[in-house]
């Protein structure tokens, strides 16, 4: 929570008034919850983790599954070999990325955010160690409001400590992707990291600290992005956390065995434990905020207050705009998931999916390039013909040798001067030299199109063929 800072303003009389310039924040210290939402949201938080810290330990072709090499420039991923040519794929994936956000978002609110975010993800993680140590938020409220003694001490160093340690081996894992993880432990165990290892390994470790320790709730309400611009993609009917007021209000205590009718109160007992489990410390009762990262945590702790109370669950629930204001029932609403914005998402998403899934099926493992020699533009041999000499770069993408048949097409009686078969060893590049001779009677001079046709032989789909020029004088 936060409270606003006061400066002063000339006021249009002359005078001065005080007014807001910032806000500067309160400590916030949500309270545990339980519920079926904070199941779903601990069951994302470990599959999110197992994939995150597991996956640089998983072999594939006695190499690390997942490995971005950088140095190397190849990027392995299972049985797939990317290079820095394979650009377009990475582009394909960001906007299929992008799509499911928006088609998320359009269905379900912020469906992103309150479960599968890093920042949320590793603030509950980091909330929970906080839990263990210093205990729920009653506890934690005390010891930061007692004065410092042995006591508190040794708690906030043990918090912060664990905190410490879990994010370096966040940073570690983190560089283990674009160093062979197995490889990165032994130089961390030999204290011989290099000095962008090092640097990454403590940047990253840091900003964890940082973003899920210290900045949190912040991290969401001001840097980033996505809570400015969320609500151009919510409708009247997108499924978002919603207060009833009209089954709520008037709010006010009362015991379990008041009737809220006969004492004129709706079914809120302003008991205020929706706003202390929420992680940005709002008041959801005051309607949708942007400051609401949609982790249903205020909607496990009403219901488990409805209970108490005797009242029916869902004062607080998944809801949309025009169920909630009455403009249709609440069991109509997955019969509005289905409408004209959610349908384009959809289809351009599948579309997506579907033309990256055929690139990837159709990808050739096989890249040329053609180069000519800048230095001799073209030259006669001791036999009366004009050679031009090129060098061809091979990149093989798969994790096996393979064995290429080169020829020409364009020129008639072109005779190619290189080593043939062509070999490439599994996942590399490799120069050819490649002069090509041509009889230069009955060709004109200035320059011709050829072209370079390069052959698997095992493989008749695994095929290149690169347009180049030759030159006569």
């Amino acid at each position: 929570m936060v409270e606003p800072a006061r400066g002063l303003a000339l006021a249009a009389g002359g005078g001065e008034v005080e007014s807001a310039l910032y806000e500067v924040r309160r400590e916030i210290y949500p309270r545990a919850v339980h519920g079926w939402f904070a199941g779903w949201r601990w069951a994302l938080v470990w599959l999110t983790q197992i994939v995150y810290y597991g996956l640089p330990w998983l072999s594939w072709n006695d190499r690390q599954a997942v490995l971005l090499d950088l140095a190397a420039r190849k990027f392995y991923l299972f049985g797939h070999v990317f290079w820095p040519q394979d650009v377009i794929y990475l582009t394909v994936l960001l906007i299929i990325a992008g799509l499911a956000l928006f088609l998320f978002t359009a269905v379900a609110g912020r469906l992103w955010c309150g479960y599968a975010c890093p920042q949320t993800v590793y603030t509950e993680i980091f909330m929970w160690i906080e839990r263990v140590v210093e205990g729920d938020r009653t506890a934690r409220m005390r010891l930061d409001q007692a004065p410092w003694s042995a006591r508190k001490l040794a708690l906030k160093s043990a918090k912060h400590g664990a905190w410490i340690a879990f994010a370096l081996w966040t940073g570690f894992t983190f560089v283990g992707y674009f160093t062979p993880i197995k490889t990165l432990a032994a130089e961390v165990a030999a204290m011989g990291l290099g000095p962008w290892e090092t640097f990454w390994f403590l940047f990253y470790g840091f900003a964890t600290y940082g973003n899920a320790g210290w900045m949190r709730e912040q991290v969401c309400v001001y840097m980033c992005p996505y809570a400015r611009f969320q609500g151009a993609m919510f409708d009247p009917d997108t499924l978002v956390i919603t207060y009833d007021a009209r089954r709520g209000e008037p709010r006010g205590a009362r015991g379990r065995a008041v009737d809220p009718k006969a004492a004129g109160l709706g079914q809120c007992v302003d008991c205020r434990i929706c706003v202390q489990v929420c992680p940005t410390g709002i008041d959801i009762r005051h309607g949708l905020q942007y400051e609401c990262i949609g982790c249903a945590a205020c909607v496990d702790a009403c219901d488990r207050v409805m209970d108490r109370m005797g009242y029916p669950r869902g004062l607080i629930r998944y809801s949309t705009e025009n169920a909630v204001a009455g403009r249709y029932p609440e069991a109509r609403i997955l019969s509005r998931v289905a409408r004209p914005r959610v349908l384009v998402y959809g289809a351009v998403l599948l579309a997506a999916t579907g033309a990256l899934a055929t690139m990837l099926a159709l990808r050739v493992p096989l890249k040329v390039d053609v180069i000519r020699d800048r230095g001799i533009l073209v030259r006669e041999t001791g036999e009366g013909l004009l050679e031009n000499v090129y060098r061809l770069q091979i990149m093989n993408t798969e994790e096996r040798a393979h064995r290429y048949r080169l020829s020409v097409s364009g020129l008639a009686g072109a005779q190619i001067v290189a080593k043939q078969p062509l070999e490439a060893p599994p996942a590399s590049t490799v120069a050819v030299p490649v002069a090509l001779r041509v009889d230069p009677a009955g060709l004109a001079p200035g320059s011709h199109e050829i072209v370079f046709h390069v052959e698997d032989l095992e493989r008749a789909s695994v095929a290149a063929h690169e347009k180049s020029r030759f030159y006569v004088k």
